[in-house]
């Protein structure tokens, strides 16, 4: 079966994309925040949890994007904690500035697992240009990621 990630994104940088999980929205929320294990479904990213081990408001995540010197560092905080329903967070790097949320709606035989991103892009128009580039290739690496997270989350054990 194949899986499909929608994309309903509202505008250029904005992204938002669904994607229907065959598990419990409990389960999928519990594998959306293991943050430790994101890089087993999400392509070249690292995660892990920092103040409060990425857990309620106030906690922190930290990701590492990217392959040797063209990694970077994506410093979140969390500014909504909602089990099983979503988790909130502000993006504070000099990268990626913005907010993002991971929401989970439950529907008949499973959940819907969103993610979302209001990006404030760095560097002016340049930075706005650069996005247009970059967009379609990380909304690319980001479905193929989700398309992974869906079958990793109806496996994991919430």
């Amino acid at each position: 079966m194949t899986v499909r990630v929608r994309d309903t994104s509202p505008g250029s940088t904005e992204i938002r994309l669904e994607v229907d999980v065959a598990a419990p929205a409990e389960r999928t929320f519990a594998a959306s925040t293991d943050w430790d294990r994101q890089g087993e479904w999400m392509l070249g990213t690292r995660v892990r949890g920092t103040a409060q081990d990425g857990r309620g408001v106030g906690g922190g995540i930290e990701a590492v994007t990217g392959f040797g010197p063209l990694a970077f560092t994506d410093t979140m905080v969390i500014t909504g904690w909602e089990p099983p329903r979503g988790t909130y967070v502000r993006h504070l790097g000099r990268v990626v500035r913005g907010t993002g949320a991971f929401e989970v709606v439950e529907r008949p035989g499973g959940s819907t697992f969103v993610w979302s991103e209001r990006l404030d892009l760095p560097l002016g128009v340049v930075g706005a240009l650069g996005f247009r580039v970059l967009r379609p290739v990380f909304v690319l690496g980001l479905k193929l990621s989700l398309r992974r997270f869906a079958a990793w989350a109806e496996r994991h054990p919430g």
